[in-house]
């Protein structure tokens, strides 16, 4: 990925902090995945987008995820607006006849639902993350309430577990919202049927 050259006398916007923020991230991946495969940082950086997609969604990895998500945190604080993070996992069919459902089944769902400003990623444990920008905790639950309703629509019968949480209300950093997400999504678990969970204000 390039990034755009700015004038230095004009402020940066959203978009071009999070690109060069993604720039340094490539960067490290590059010299890791070298360091780790005794390659030339040249020849590791050949590879260096499939680091940054899931192969089997399409969407973001959870590289990209850490780095968007620590991008919007920072921007969150300096514009004093909420960010929310969202924890999902879909399986298909019901009761024992239920199984993990296809990862494009849930992409899809959550790009027809989610807006141009949002950002959609699938991790390495298979858990679809999204960033919802300047979205507060009702307006998180909504949009992943969409989610299912889409995937529902398109694909036929499937349940959704979710755990959600947002900044400031459940977390002051990255870290913490991600974690604090996945600690409503394994409450979510719990439940045999769609349960979308919020994480505990502390």
């Amino acid at each position: 990925m390039t990034t755009e050259s700015t004038n230095s006398d004009e402020p940066m916007d959203e978009v071009t902090h999070l690109r060069l923020e993604l720039a340094k991230a490539r960067k490290r991946i590059s010299a890791l995945e070298a360091e780790l495969a005794g390659l030339s940082p040249g020849a590791a950086e050949s590879n260096d987008d499939s680091l940054l997609l899931d192969r089997d969604s399409e969407l973001y990895s959870e590289a990209y995820f850490n780095v968007a998500l620590e991008a919007r945190v920072a921007a969150a604080k300096r514009h004093l607006r909420p960010v929310a993070v969202a924890l999902i996992e879909f399986s298909e069919g019901n009761g024992t006849s239920r199984v993990p459902a296809p990862p494009s089944h849930g992409a899809e769902a959550i790009r027809q639902t989610l807006r141009d400003a949002d950002t959609a990623c699938r991790l390495s444990d298979g858990t679809f993350a999204i960033i919802l920008e300047d979205t507060p905790e009702n307006g998180a639950v909504w949009t992943v309430e969409r989610v299912r309703r889409n995937i529902v629509s398109r694909f036929g019968t499937h349940t959704m577990w979710a755990g959600v949480a947002c900044y400031p209300a459940h977390a002051f950093s990255a870290d913490e919202l991600v974690i604090q997400s996945r600690q409503a999504l394994t409450s979510a678990r719990d439940w045999n049927q769609d349960r979308i969970e919020v994480a505990i204000s502390e």
